[in-house]
């Protein structure tokens, strides 16, 4: 069953989506959406009738291959819809669904998580359960699929959704955006940015890179983000290849509580640049998370440390590059913050209100770097690249990546996996890595 216990409201069985079309009409005033999406899909199982993840909206009209079904209801989150006639495993089917409403984000453990209305414009912040607050999806992260985005707004505004745009077009008032992103993504990173921002390119690097930022923040972010293009060629040297055509920073308008990470995106609010470089850090994590997360994907949110530890590590790889406190010297101050925290979390199976607990990723990230320290850099930064070439644009679990970290060491790492992830109490630091800087 494509079922996932921490969600069990989401994610349905029988089937996979190999691409999106999303078509979205907006009006940023009144926060209005009018949308057609239209799913390919194909039958894992004997299928008379399935259900889609859309909460918030109202569905006007369905239709599977070109026919109406038999019949299909909308409530409480799930569309459900019969088929005219059973079909077998591998058919493929072609869903198009219309609905309609003012989108709203989606309430739950996590906050306020989805389609979010801002002071003048629209985040999409989707992780872990905002994908149906906008459009209808299989919403697992199991399920990556293929997304071309489109978007019509009002003359003014900017807009930016996953992928590389394909075209933009103005249509008296207003303008049509379209984007293509032909990596398989999870819903959860499935995004669309609008507001009045200024493009501001970002020069040099390995990497395509853009940012757009309100005007009156570009030269604030010019100096905060000024090193992203070392940042990046260290990441490409020490995690392998970009895993996408292009990155892309959007900064809002508004304050946020957190940065977020989509598919070749992160998203930052106005408090985030202080013209002091203070949130550095966060640009590196959000950045590492297009290896670890974004490509490499958890098949279950269980394993949710496999993103958060390894962007947190990334932050100290940074660091320890950038000049500031070398990675063994973040990672005494991380166990010393830890041990002063409760010692009643299992970071391997956390439980859904505690997915995105600071422990998380502060033990995950103390978990690679007590591994660095067990079988020294050379083999650590290989099983790394390793890990996000063999499971590029996949998903994965724990036991995966202690698969593939053990290919490259004659050292055991199981007890260390387990007294990490798996035992609630704080073990012991592991000394330092043999190198102190990363190579």
């Amino acid at each position: 069953m494509k079922v996932d216990p921490y969600m069990p409201g989401h994610g349905n069985p029988g089937f996979t989506v190999s691409r999106y079309e999303l078509d979205l009409d907006y009006r940023v005033a009144s926060n209005r959406l009018v949308a057609q999406a239209r799913l390919h899909v194909t039958a894992t199982e004997p299928l008379a009738r399935f259900s889609l993840d859309l909460a918030g909206l109202r569905v006007n009209k369905v239709m599977v291959n070109g026919r109406r079904p038999s019949w299909y209801v909308h409530r409480t989150g799930k569309l459900q819809i019969s088929l005219d006639t059973p079909v077998g495993v591998g058919t493929s089917l072609v869903v198009d669904v219309a609905y309609s409403g003012q989108p709203l984000p989606i309430v739950g453990f996590w906050g306020e998580v989805g389609w979010e209305e801002l002071a003048d414009g629209v985040i999409v912040a989707g992780q872990p359960d905002g994908a149906p607050s906008w459009f209808p999806c299989d919403d697992h992260p199991r399920d990556k699929a293929s997304f071309q985005i489109t978007v019509t707004t009002e003359a003014g505004y900017t807009v930016v959704a996953n992928g590389v745009q394909t075209s933009r077009t103005a249509l008296a008032s207003r303008v049509r955006w379209v984007f293509d992103q032909p990596e398989p993504t999870a819903t959860y990173l499935a995004t669309v940015q609008i507001g009045r921002y200024e493009p501001v390119r970002m020069s040099g690097g390995p990497v395509r890179q853009r940012a757009l930022v309100p005007g009156p923040l570009t030269q604030r972010f010019r100096h905060d983000f000024g090193r992203q293009n070392e940042m990046m060629a260290l990441f490409v040297e020490l995690f392998g290849p970009y895993p996408f055509a292009a990155y892309t920073v959007v900064v809002t308008a508004d304050n946020l509580e957190i940065p977020l990470e989509a598919q070749g995106m992160s998203v930052f609010g106005a408090n985030h640049l202080d013209g002091h470089r203070g949130h550095e850090r966060l640009a590196a994590h959000e950045l590492a998370h297009q290896w670890f997360g974004n490509s490499v994907t958890v098949g279950r949110w269980q394993d949710i440390w496999l993103h958060e530890g390894f962007a947190c590590y990334a932050e100290w790889l940074w660091s320890e590059r950038s000049g500031g406190p070398t990675a063994a010297t973040l990672a005494r101050k991380a166990w010393s913050d830890l041990r002063e925290l409760p010692h009643d979390i299992l970071v391997g199976d956390p439980g859904p209100a505690r997915m995105f607990d600071c422990r998380i990723y502060r033990r995950g990230a103390l978990t690679l770097h007590s591994i660095r320290a067990v079988v020294g850099d050379a083999a650590f930064f290989d099983t790394l690249r390793s890990w996000t070439r063999t499971h590029a644009h996949g998903t994965v679990s724990t036991q995966d990546f202690l698969d593939c970290a053990a290919r490259f060491t004659d050292e055991p790492l199981h007890h260390l996996f387990e007294a990490w992830l798996f035992r609630s109490e704080l073990p012991p630091l592991i000394s330092e890595p043999t190198s102190s800087s990363a190579t």
